[in-house]
């Protein structure tokens, strides 16, 4: 027997004969001798309709081949004479896996909120739009290696666990063996590390090291941020990708970023069309406009001093109301009001702001000679807002001493990275981007827990 996926069997060019499809019932229904049933196994969005004649081998369990149940059916793939397919399968057996009690199963045919969805995350990829989401995050994940593999890019694996703060924030996951209660939690020493130990919120340092020794490389890996935060945008659990490139510079890393884009949002409407449609018809009725504007625009380069005048020029509207709720003066962060006037009004396609005020950027990122903004870029993206952040690292020892002293980090902690610029400094830059967030943005779906398998967040560790 020829074992075929449901989407190898639709993109079947020919009849096939002794075949044998696996899948979970969709829908079936009965007429006097014959029943239709539409089987899907998670390989593509369209069922495939299998046609079962009364009297086959395991017709006599027909009444347990219900929404829910897994089956294996034996037969033929042939023509089908109805309209929607181009083919159906015809079949000489059926046998059943795993029965679904009809009274229990919670998908039935309707649409369920995500609300719900995300209550029984263990069966919502089996609902079109679940499946769909998961199989565009996994072309996403091969398209991105495969950008940096075409590109020269060795691939890092960054630690899971560390004793370093990159982003200095502070909100970290303590990791010990250590009882909480105990006398012996209060001495990090006696932990099993001999020291305090987190759960890493971004690999860059690591790609640091290996930038600086094999030259452009990449990390793609789970984070982890302890922010008490319950907004569509934020998770406890995500996955971020961060390359670094050796010998390089801000404009080196915008064009980076500017293509890396491109290239997986390509490869994504190449691939996964009929998913990525799904999204376009029933999501976000205007993301086909919104790739076509990532995919085919020039980048727009725009200093932050002129992103800050831009926004401030157009505070009010027609009316003389003010268009923006946080307001906008030089030294403010952007917030995602004014990343997206910026893409989706002013200039109609994504943006790269660069050049940020120091005192809003991370300790490590290249001062600029201004002594006021360091060599640091956003990507924003329409309907989206920031999608890539990044910058040219500070490679001056002398310059990243008095950085790390003003923000109050303890240059110990960073012995090893003050090394990289005490032995054989270069220019280097790379960027940080949330995979999740990519994947909202090729969705439509505007909440992060419907692109994470099982998402974590303050409170909630189910699954």
């Amino acid at each position: 027997m020829n074992r075929l996926r449901v989407r190898q069997a639709l993109e079947a060019t020919a009849p096939v004969e002794n075949i044998v499809v696996k899948g979970w019932v969709r829908t079936k229904r009965e007429n006097k001798g014959f029943a239709f049933i539409e089987l899907n196994d998670g390989s593509c969005l369209m069922n495939i309709q299998v046609i079962a004649d009364e009297g086959i081998p395991g017709w006599d369990a027909i009444d347990k081949v219900t929404t829910g149940a897994s089956i294996a059916v034996e037969g033929s793939l042939v023509e089908s004479p109805g309209k929607g397919q181009k083919w159906e399968v015809r079949a000489a057996g059926i046998k059943v896996v795993g029965e679904a009690d009809p009274e229990t199963f919670p998908l039935q045919k309707k649409r369920h909120s995500d609300e719900f969805l995300r209550s029984i995350a263990h069966l919502r990829p089996r609902t079109n739009k679940f499946g769909a989401i998961f199989r565009i995050r996994s072309e996403a994940s091969y398209a991105i290696h495969k950008f940096f593999h075409d590109n020269g890019f060795a691939y890092v694996h960054s630690p899971i666990i560390t004793g370093s703060d990159c982003e200095g924030a502070g909100e970290m996951f303590r990791v010990t063996t250590l009882d909480p209660a105990s006398t012996e939690a209060k001495a990090p020493e006696n932990d099993f590390f001999g020291q305090e130990a987190a759960l890493t919120v971004s690999g860059q340092l690591t790609a640091e090291i290996f930038a600086t020794s094999l030259g452009d490389v990449y990390t793609f890996g789970p984070t982890f941020r302890a922010e008490n935060s319950n907004t569509p945008r934020h998770a406890a659990e995500f996955w971020m990708v961060e390359p670094e490139m050796a010998f390089a510079d801000l404009s080196d890393d915008m064009d980076l970023g500017e293509a890396f884009i491109k290239s997986v949002v390509g490869h994504l409407r190449k691939h996964c069309a009929e998913d990525l449609e799904l999204f376009a018809k029933w999501v976000d009725k205007g993301l086909t406009e919104t790739l076509d504007s990532i995919e085919n625009n020039e980048f727009v380069r725009l200093p932050y001093t002129e992103a800050i005048e831009i926004l401030k020029k157009n505070a009010k509207t027609k009316k003389g109301k003010s268009r923006f709720e946080y307001p906008v003066e030089w030294g403010v962060d952007l917030q995602t009001e004014h990343e997206r006037f910026l893409t989706d009004e002013h200039f109609k396609r994504p943006v790269i702001v660069y050049d940020y005020p120091k005192d809003i950027k991370a300790f490590y990122m290249r001062m600029n000679d201004d002594g006021k903004t360091v060599a640091a870029m956003d990507i924003l993206v329409p309907r989206v807002g920031e999608l890539i952040g990044g910058s040219q690292r500070e490679e001056r020892l002398d310059v990243l001493k008095k950085r790390i002293e003003e923000l109050g980090l303890t240059e110990e902690d960073y012995w090893w990275y003050m090394d990289l610029r005490r032995f054989g400094s270069v220019p280097h830059a790379g960027f940080g981007m949330g995979f999740e967030r990519l994947l909202m943005m090729v969705t439509g779906v505007s909440n992060i827990r419907d692109v994470i398998p099982c998402p974590r967040t303050p409170k909630h560790l189910e699954f």
